[in-house]
């Protein structure tokens, strides 16, 4: 692995004076500025233990003038006579009929029996796959749930598809060889917001330790992340809108830097021209258990590809699309990077140097204002941080449940990971809710704040 070519800085410097007299595009403060700028202050003020509205227990801390509502919690009873399955992640929300909303929420559960005997089955031996779950944003108030997809494997992240479908991702490579899995996977899989999914996998898009996908605003490409040490982004190319099944997936490649190693030496805030190389076999014939992990990746780096470290969360953000690379970077605590399909550029926004700043950033959504929320998945209580357009970065919420009994579950929660952080769609007479997850004990929580008032 390779780091950036001399050329490639001298382009990227050049690239860098040029900056100095062009108008900021959004995160481009943060990136060519000095750091974070908001961890003190934050954006809303203080965090402070904030009750829930269900149960009374303080599940996050939040800034004063939020609000908390949970639902959903592991064992809850739902509609279809299953019980919510634990360890939910990825959330993606989608208008429902009378101003209601529903989320499919991921599962990243293991092998074993699958989360439901009633949702549409891939493998009898898995134990992933997607719940829906109502809620009502003008009462705050959580409704039915059902399983939507069962017996696929650690269905960690995904995303919205323009057209009203969640894409829900596997994030491993494991098959018949490993235990007593009956099929591979390595898999994305599309669930329908409203209607049924069908459980095939979309080969096309690649069997790899899949992340997050993005979609651009017309479905014509889709951006997905790999979850691995050594990982890609990549890029697919549907031949029909609307349809997953068939395409062209490729993988990103710096055009100054071939083979380049992302994870040290990248210039915070200058675009590095990108190029795509094709994946000539995403799904390659065969039992590949010991190599599948890698044998999307090596493709690409053959090719020419770029080495990412952990690529995780991405999301659109007016346009453009930022992601994280949870492991990536000097001191190893994440980079966030943002891609501009348009100019077909590669920017590093943020490389953290200090945990107390950023640690292991992990998914991304964009919010209201046109800013984002980063999900943490670090050691000790995580974070949701704000990021602001204007490049301040800032604590936004931090786990803090310790439950005595509550829907059955008593212990220290404070270390659960937050996960699958996203915001409502608009609806007319209610709050903004942005829904996250504490993937232990598992429960689904809904914020509602004054967004803007902090430059979210």
């Amino acid at each position: 692995m390779r780091p950036l070519s001399r050329r490639a800085f001298l382009r990227a410097g050049a690239a860098a004076g040029a900056l100095a007299a062009a108008p900021l595009s959004p995160f481009e403060a943060l990136a060519a500025g000095a750091g974070p700028t908001a961890l003190g202050p934050p954006g809303f003020g203080p965090l402070a233990p904030t009750p829930d509205e269900t149960t009374g227990a303080a599940l996050l801390e939040l800034p004063a003038g939020f609000r908390l509502v949970s639902g959903a919690w592991t064992g809850d009873p739902m509609e279809d006579g299953e019980t919510a399955p634990d360890r939910p992640d990825g959330i993606g929300c989608f208008r429902a009929r009378r101003g209601r909303l529903v989320l499919v929420r991921n599962h990243e559960r293991s092998a074993g029996a699958p989360l439901s005997a009633r949702a549409p089955l891939y493998d009898a031996q898995a134990g992933g796959g997607t719940t829906h779950v109502v809620f009502d944003p003008r009462a705050g108030r959580f409704g039915a749930a059902w399983a939507s997809l069962a017996g696929t494997l650690r269905n960690c992240a995904g995303g919205i598809a323009p057209w009203g479908s969640w894409v829900s991702c596997e994030e491993t490579t494991d098959g018949p060889g490993n235990g007593a899995l009956l099929r591979e996977h390595g898999f994305c899989f599309e669930v329908p917001a409203h209607g049924r999914a069908s459980a095939q996998p979309l080969r096309a898009m690649g069997r790899f330790a899949h992340e997050a996908v993005a979609f651009e605003a017309d479905g014509s490409a889709a951006y997905l992340t790999e979850d691995a040490g050594a990982s890609g982004l990549y890029r697919f190319l549907p031949n029909a809108r609307g349809r997953l099944d068939a395409g062209r997936l490729q993988m990103l490649a710096l055009r100054d830097a071939p083979a380049a190693d992302t994870a040290r030496g990248v210039p915070a805030g200058v675009p590095l021209d990108v190029d795509w190389v094709d994946i000539d076999l995403p799904d390659p014939p065969g039992d590949r258990n010991a190599v599948a992990a890698s044998a999307v990746y090596l493709q690409g780096r053959a090719r020419g590809g770029a080495r990412f470290v952990r690529g995780e969360g991405i999301w659109r953000v007016r346009g453009r699309f930022l992601f994280t690379a949870t492991a990536g970077g000097a001191a190893g605590l994440g980079q966030v990077f943002e891609l501009d399909p348009r100019a077909q550029t590669l920017r590093l926004v943020y490389e953290s140097a200090s945990a107390a700043d950023l640690e292991s950033p992990d998914n991304v959504t964009a919010s209201p204002g046109g800013g984002a929320v980063l999900c943490e998945d670090g050691a000790g209580s995580d974070r949701l941080l704000g990021l602001t357009r204007g490049g301040d970065l800032f604590a936004l919420a931090r786990g803090n449940a310790v439950l005595a009994g509550e829907r059955g579950f008593a212990g220290d929660f404070r270390s659960s990971e937050l996960t699958g952080a996203c915001f409502a769609p608009p609806v007319r007479g209610a709050a903004r809710w942005l829904f996250v997850n504490l993937q232990e004990p598992g429960i689904t929580c809904a914020i509602a704040g004054p967004w803007r008032r902090g430059g979210l």
